[in-house]
């Protein structure tokens, strides 16, 4: 694999839900932008009543598992159940795969470094299209 980095992978922006999203709202979300997970941001009260912005990601296995459940009422936040792996911008590729392959997911979230937010994805198909590019490289070079 090639010694690119996560921001070159990516697929910059992220799509974002509110945790009171109901579960069929996600579902149309997903379908009309082509994407196979959501993050889901909103607010949580820790000690002392401060709120503190909080994430994590539903995704299509998460959606799957909820329907199969008869849970289409649910919300978004009472379904996302996929673990949020972040990563910097920065971190090489190779790094992201193992990442990835050590938390069995399909999914990393990629965050800026100067400012901690969300800022893309790289998800198992970017991965495969790396894959395929390195070969390329590797067979014309």
């Amino acid at each position: 694999m090639s010694a690119r980095t996560a921001e070159q992978v990516m697929h910059r922006g992220v799509i974002a839900t509110l945790p009171q999203t109901p579960l069929t709202e996600v579902a149309a979300l997903m379908a009309r932008e082509g994407v196979h997970c959501v993050v889901v941001d909103g607010l949580a009260r820790g000690a002392g009543r401060q709120e503190k912005l909080v994430w994590s990601i539903i995704s299509d296995l998460d959606l799957i598992k909820a329907a199969a459940a008869g849970g289409q009422d649910l919300s978004a936040g009472a379904v996302a159940a996929s673990e949020v792996v972040t990563v910097e911008e920065s971190d090489r590729i190779e790094d992201v795969v193992q990442l990835m392959a050590e938390h069995e997911c399909t999914h990393v979230v990629v965050v800026s470094a100067q400012e901690g937010q969300p800022v893309g994805v790289v998800s198992s198909r970017d991965v495969a299209c790396e894959l395929a590019r390195s070969r390329e490289v590797a067979l014309s070079g």
